[in-house]
């Protein structure tokens, strides 16, 4: 985040507030448009309260306009057939104009989820620019095949965009997860039409926006806000959908699935919910580091992360100091003005996901854990949804809030004697989408690495990774990557072409 004086004062954020203007319109075909019913949905700040928009609740009538709009573009080829270098020039302005505006998607993002405004500074918006960068800097650098064959053949192997490509991203990370989608899509010369989770449809518009402002082609990117019942609904349905590639929760995942089956057979790609563990060995040297990244693995983001370290796995002999350090670590992290640059620990994006929460909370009490830290509502004179830091101990396996993704900053702890009982416990779940191991013995280190179900492991660190390698789960974490080279293989067709040379 920049260092001046302007952009660590509270009060200048609040002014920005008070007066941004949010748009709250579709875009459809390079135009910006009310959903055609006339129908809308208020979009909510959780900081306060205050309504930021009235915003298009698209339903089918629309996903026909945009899949239109994304099918007749693909046809002409208007973005498909411009030469790599082109593409590439494109996406790399379009990732200018987001690293220029990166105040106003900040503000966007914050107001909208109520994450921290120097969370969405420092890490969400250059995150995104990092994402759209790459992918540009990946199109002309992806080579087709030569098979081998015999002196009487040429053998190709070629890869081609897939068509109209639609993307369902969810409200934890709205920009960041957009761009996990818009960079690969793009890259490979794809239309795209993309729904935003009704709770974060604020950035998305606005991404759309600046796509257009590059040089993107009309029709070629489509943002639809709305409801998943029925925007989400009819574009996994859609029978001019080439490929559906969602992320969100494990049971809305397997709907896109019926969906996909249901009508035109499209590919599908999902990353779905985690439960992760993070196992703390009795012989990692540092406790204090070990500490403070569990923490940040359950309380970053108010443990709104697919991937949080929300199972806490620890060998019985420094279970009490390391859960010493993690109280004092999270204590410290009062939850707090998100407009405030000081602010590490914000809103629950909203009055439905705060009672998720809390009804987890009081089941982890009912069940028989003892609560450590938190575990309360607070800060309810604003008019917003905040949770502190919580904190279970003597969590068994079997309890509810050691087996069900929460998506809030509950932190369940387990004990276990040895490396065998602790990846038992690990691999004890539906979930496969990260995990973590903390010794200082190699043998440990490749054995857990090896043995853990999870698509992701970090072996004496947790959430490390970079744009370069892939992300996504195994077991009900769903499947395919996001990220890295591999994300394109979701967003593109194998073409073998064999020539007679005879």
């Amino acid at each position: 985040m920049n260092d001046s004086h302007e952009l660590r004062d509270a009060a200048l954020w609040h002014a920005r507030a008070r007066a941004v203007q949010p748009g709250g319109l579709a875009l459809i075909n390079g135009a910006l448009t009310p959903a055609r019913s006339g129908a809308t949905f208020d979009c909510i700040s959780p900081i306060d309260g205050r309504k930021l928009a009235e915003v298009a609740a698209c339903d089918a009538d629309d996903v026909d306009a945009a899949v239109a709009a994304a099918r007749a573009a693909f046809e002409r080829r208007d973005w498909a057939d411009q030469a790599p270098a082109e593409r590439k020039r494109v996406l790399l302005r379009f990732a200018e104009l987001v690293e220029a505006a990166s105040q106003e998607l900040a503000l966007l993002e914050t107001l909208d989820v109520g994450k921290p405004i120097r969370d969405s500074l420092q890490t969400d918006v250059p995150a995104t620019v990092r994402c759209l960068r790459w992918y540009a800097e990946a199109i002309d650098k992806i080579y087709g095949e030569v098979a081998p064959t015999g002196p009487e053949a040429l053998a190709l192997v070629t890869r081609e965009p897939v068509g109209v490509v639609g993307a369902i991203v969810p409200w934890n990370f709205p920009m960041l997860m957009a761009a996990w989608k818009i960079g690969p899509v793009l890259a490979a010369g794809n239309s795209l039409v993309l729904k935003p989770s009704e709770k974060s449809p604020l950035s998305a518009i606005r991404l759309g926006e600046l796509a257009l402002a590059a040089g993107i082609p009309p029709g070629v990117f489509n943002v639809l806000p709305g409801y998943g019942h029925t925007a989400g609904k009819a574009l996994a349905l859609h029978m001019d959908v080439d490929a559906i590639a969602f992320t969100g929760s494990t049971i809305t995942g397997k709907a896109v699935m019926q969906y996909a089956a249901q009508s035109n057979l499209k590919r599908v790609s999902l990353e779905c919910g985690g439960k992760s563990p993070n196992i703390v060995m009795a012989d990692y040297p540092d406790l204090e580091r070990a500490a403070k990244a569990a923490a940040a693995a359950i309380f970053f983001n108010q443990g709104e992360m697919c991937s949080a370290g929300s199972r806490l796995l620890v060998q019985e002999p420094v279970r009490e100091p390391l859960l010493r350090e993690i109280s004092r670590i999270g204590r410290a992290l009062a939850p707090g003005d998100p407009l405030d640059p000081r602010t590490r620990f914000g809103a629950i994006v909203d009055e439905t996901q705060t009672q998720r929460v809390l009804g987890y909370i009081a089941s982890g009490h009912s069940e028989g854990a003892r609560l450590a830290l938190g575990g309360e509502r607070v800060r309810q004179d604003t008019g917003g949804c905040y949770i502190e830091p919580t904190i279970f101990d003597g969590v068994s396996s079997q309890m509810r809030i050691a087996r069900e993704e929460i998506f809030g900053p509950v932190l369940a702890t387990l004990s276990f004697r040895d490396l065998d009982e602790a990846l038992r416990i690990a691999n004890d779940g539906s979930y496969g989408l990260a995990a973590a191991v903390w010794t200082r013995d190699l043998t440990s280190a490749h054995r857990a690495a090896r043995a853990l179900r999870a698509g992701v492991v970090y072996v004496n660190c947790y959430d490390a990774d970079d744009i370069t390698v892939p992300f996504g789960g195994y077991k009900q974490s769903g499947f395919g990557r996001d990220k890295s080279l591999h994300a394109l293989e979701k967003y593109t067709e194998l073409k073998t072409t064999w020539i007679d040379l005879a």
